[in-house]
């Protein structure tokens, strides 16, 4: 898709055009937005929906590590485990991808070669996005060279929030465009917003809309490193704006909720969330993961008691 949909045009040509547009986008109802996204998390699922719907989260893991201590063998150890999840039952689904810092995206690109899997890098000085701006495309374009097929990059906190709109907008379009491979392709990228450090669900939404017209293939919540990531109700807005996006411009964009996604409970969660709110045409590994570390090990813990009538021991799974 192109940086700038020519529907944003107008609204993109300055700080005031840009903040007339959000400010007149719909204020979000917080006690029904919370109220909704609880209700939709109270419905059941029946045994055989359940173990579709654990496979289905199995397949959309961004399967992730994201510490200073990470050592070429740790990824490698990761990857082999998102490639072959239970190697005691073969039918179990890959994770959908690989998610490192820019230094150990060739690593893992090298151990995910033909195994379909894509290799994620977060950029643009993740976590907290303190840095320059060619320091960020550097950063973005070191990891496209090194074999990222997704760029998960973070916006400036401190740029929104102090109402700089346009130079949220410009930061994402510039990333966008450094996401392009030399032959032309591009990595998909992937916009966290830091939900937790917006404040309000209407910065949820100005944020997401900023995201979505410079250029997001995905809006993500959060980078798993502050206090409060991923809710049911953030992500509820989220998917509510790229539904109202692709209504208003048949664009559409995926989004990725992380952090503090832990049980198989939590995750089928969001399925539910996603399939009520957008519909099936979301419910596919190329329009919504999960960003998770240990997730992964109950879903399977999960699928061996669908499968066996029994609960896994301590040894089942291996401990991230």
């Amino acid at each position: 898709m192109p940086t700038t949909l020519p529907a944003f045009a107008d609204v993109t040509t300055s700080d005031s055009a840009l903040r007339r547009f959000l400010h007149g986008l719909p204020g979000v109802d917080a006690v029904g937005l919370e109220a909704r996204a609880a209700a939709l998390g109270t419905r059941s699922i029946k045994t055989t929906a359940k173990a579709y719907a654990i496979d289905l989260a199995i397949s959309m893991i961004d399967l992730t590590t994201l510490e200073g201590a990470d050592t070429p063998g740790k990824v490698r150890a990761l990857c082999a485990k998102g490639a072959n999840p239970d190697p005691t039952d073969r039918t179990t689904p890959r994770t959908a991808a690989i998610c490192v810092y820019p230094d150990m995206a060739g690593i893992a690109h090298e151990a995910l070669a033909g195994t379909g899997m894509k290799v994620a890098s977060v950029a643009t000085a993740f976590p907290a996005g303190r840095a320059a701006l060619p320091v960020k495309l550097a950063d973005t374009r070191d990891a496209v060279a090194a074999g990222a097929d997704e760029i998960d990059m973070v916006i400036d906190r401190g740029a929104f929030l102090a109402g700089h709109y346009l130079a949220t907008f410009e930061l994402i379009k510039a990333v966008k465009e450094a996401c392009v491979r030399p032959d032309g392709t591009a990595a998909r990228l992937k916009v966290i917003f830091e939900t937790g450090e917006l404040s309000t669900y209407d910065n949820i939404r100005r944020a997401s809309w900023i995201g979505m017209m410079a250029g997001a293939d995905f809006i993500k919540t959060s980078t798993g490193k502050v206090g409060v990531n991923a809710t049911p109700a953030n992500t509820l807005l989220m998917l509510e704006a790229v539904r109202d996006f692709r209504a208003q411009t048949g664009v559409q964009i995926g989004v990725k909720p992380a952090g503090g996604i832990r049980t198989t409970k939590d995750a089928l969660k969001f399925l539910v969330l996603v399939n009520e709110t957008v519909g099936e045409d979301w419910l596919d590994n190329h329009w919504f993961r999960f960003g998770a570390s240990s997730l992964l090990n109950d879903l399977l813990m999960q699928r061996q008691k669908l499968s066996t009538g029994r609960y896994s021991g301590p040894d089942y799974v291996t401990v991230d």
